[in-house]
């Protein structure tokens, strides 16, 4: 597994890590291989694990902590997300802070998440909404520097809104961030434009998120593709979006190398940048733990695959779909 530095505190991320929200508002759950497929992803070199605790009220934290206990003689590096107080996402710019992250808030999430992992300081904690009308105000400010001064959390970062990158750029000017999450694959593109380079200029990470934009890149929806109501993607994938994306995957599935699986292909489309510290898929499965870690092992696509994967660019705005 190749790694690639968090630039603020120089600790080698896997290039693929994991993403924990599988195990909470999507359906197919199952504990015990969900802690195998965990498992089995450290043993094949992953060691960057990124959760919230709104992924099942604490659980999926909880679960991280049993992985950490598991494997305490490797290092893995360790991230979660304070959820919003009013439990709404994305974040709108006219909520006050003080309804989303008053300070006594953050401070007893951080606290919630410490328990949970079972560790006395956490890698990265990130703000799980945002809006850049925030940047200016001093809750949160605040909140990090006492954490931080109590050597709770390591380092801050902030998961942006879907198709809204440039919605945190104020904040950054802060320097009190140090990683950003965000939407990032071969569809969803935007964060190059500008995001990517002010991170790269300030030594900001950065984590890819929904790298197979909700599963769609796997190749493994079809039109008379349903999922039930209480999970994430029936929401995600309605009628009208579904429509819209399965020509496009067709199109994307056109530019497949031979025996390449799309799946593969766009994991590495998104280590191809230089920017991105790592890609955080969400491996519920042995299988599918297997077949993602391979795009971590350094090797990249040709520069003219590249090219021609990035004219599937597709340029979505937040009010097509209210996502975070």
């Amino acid at each position: 597994m190749n790694t690639r530095l968090f630039p603020r505190l120089s600790q080698p991320w896997s290039e693929i890590g994991y993403g924990m929200w599988g195990l909470a508002g999507w359906t197919g759950n199952d504990d015990k291989q969900t802690f195998e497929s965990l498992s089995l992803a450290v043993e094949n070199g992953v060691n960057f694990f990124d959760t919230a605790w709104a992924y099942g009220n604490g659980k999926s934290e909880e679960m991280l902590g049993k992985l950490l206990k598991e494997f305490s003689q490797k290092r893995l590096y360790t991230a979660s997300k304070i959820p919003p107080k009013n439990l709404k996402w994305p974040a709108s710019k006219i909520t006050s802070i003080k309804e989303v992250f008053p300070k006594q808030h953050l401070l007893e999430y951080s606290g919630r998440t410490l328990d949970n992992l079972k560790i006395a300081t956490i890698d990265l904690l990130q703000f799980h909404v945002w809006t850049d009308e925030w940047a200016q105000m001093d809750e949160w400010k605040e909140a990090i520097e006492d954490l931080k001064s109590q050597k709770m959390v390591k380092s801050f970062g902030i998961s942006v809104n879907r198709w809204e990158p440039t919605n945190v750029l104020k904040t950054l000017d802060s320097k009190l961030i140090d990683c950003v999450q965000v939407v990032y694959n071969i569809f969803d593109q935007n964060p190059e434009d500008e995001l990517f380079p002010y991170c790269v200029a300030n030594q900001i990470g950065i984590i890819a998120r929904v790298p197979f934009d909700e599963g769609s890149l796997t190749g493994t929806l079809n039109s008379q593709t349903r999922f039930p109501v209480e999970d994430w993607r029936h929401q995600y994938f309605n009628s009208d979006n579904l429509a819209k994306t399965l020509p496009r995957v067709e199109e994307v599935k056109k530019d497949l190398p031979d025996g390449m699986p799309l799946a593969e292909m766009a994991l590495r489309f998104i280590l191809q940048h230089e920017a991105v510290t790592t890609v955080i898929p969400g491996m519920r499965q042995a299988r599918n733990v297997l077949a993602n870690v391979k795009a971590g092992d350094g090797n990249r696509l040709s520069n003219e695959l590249y090219d021609r994967l990035k004219r599937h660019r597709w340029n979505r705005t937040p009010d097509q779909n209210k996502m975070a």
